[in-house]
């Protein structure tokens, strides 16, 4: 697979199939996946694996914490910038309102709303998780590497067969984590992330983000 179909094949999957990934399919991406770029070659991150009945058991605890804590623990770090102006806003905005209604659920069902968005602490079925963590240390340049890091393997998996969603939802539930996973106090939970097989049936993997025409968001200078 070249790079251009990888990544014009690569979306966020929201319905994934049953089936295993290999742990040695993850091993051949990760070990592909840390040539990222890196300043410095500080190489930043730090990522954990997560399959089998460890997988199940962090789903549990985190569907039995849901109930009376639907929007988690809080975040260490701003998953979005609290007052955004346009047109962030309304590519937001709209990309919100095409994911829902790929699968049928109206503005105003708000408890359909919140479900599917609970549907992020059961990686929406797959059957391996990532979940990623930097330095407290590292600062802008750094985050960078690290969202490099995490686009290497969304690509590498679709070269795989796989797909991936990369979901910052999982930050809410840093505390939660963090002591699951027993990271030392040097290290923030950045992201989760699901991989699997693309359930082809599921009418929300049919759904795809726009994107800005070229002429938006580019400078061309010079002949």
């Amino acid at each position: 697979m070249k790079v251009s179909e990888a990544l014009d094949s690569r979306l966020s999957v929201r319905g994934f199939l049953p089936k295993p990934v290999p742990v040695e399919t993850i091993k051949a991406i990760l070990e592909v996946a840390k040539r990222a770029p890196s300043g410095g070659n500080l190489q930043p991150w730090h990522v954990h694996v997560v399959t089998g009945a460890v997988l199940d058991e962090i789903k549990a605890t985190i569907k039995a914490r849901l109930a009376d804590s639907p929007t988690g623990e809080g975040t260490e770090y701003q998953i979005y910038p609290p007052k955004l102006t346009e047109p962030y806003r309304t590519r937001r905005f709209r990309v919100g309102e095409q994911l829902y209604e790929s699968i049928g659920i109206e503005r105003d069902n708000k408890f359909g709303r919140l479900m599917q968005f609970a549907y992020n602490f059961e990686f929406f079925g797959a059957p391996a998780a990532l979940f990623f963590s930097i330095d407290r240390q590292m600062q802008q340049g750094q985050w960078a590497d690290l969202g490099m890091f995490m686009q290497s393997i969304m690509l590498l998996a679709r070269e795989h067969g796989l797909d991936t969603c990369a979901q910052e939802a999982w930050a809410i539930w840093h505390k939660t984590l963090g002591a699951y996973l027993k990271l030392p106090d040097n290290l923030m939970l950045f992201a989760g992330m699901s991989l699997g097989y693309r359930d082809p049936d599921n009418p929300i993997n049919n759904f795809r983000s726009e994107r800005a025409p070229l002429e938006e968001f580019t400078t061309f200078l010079g002949d």
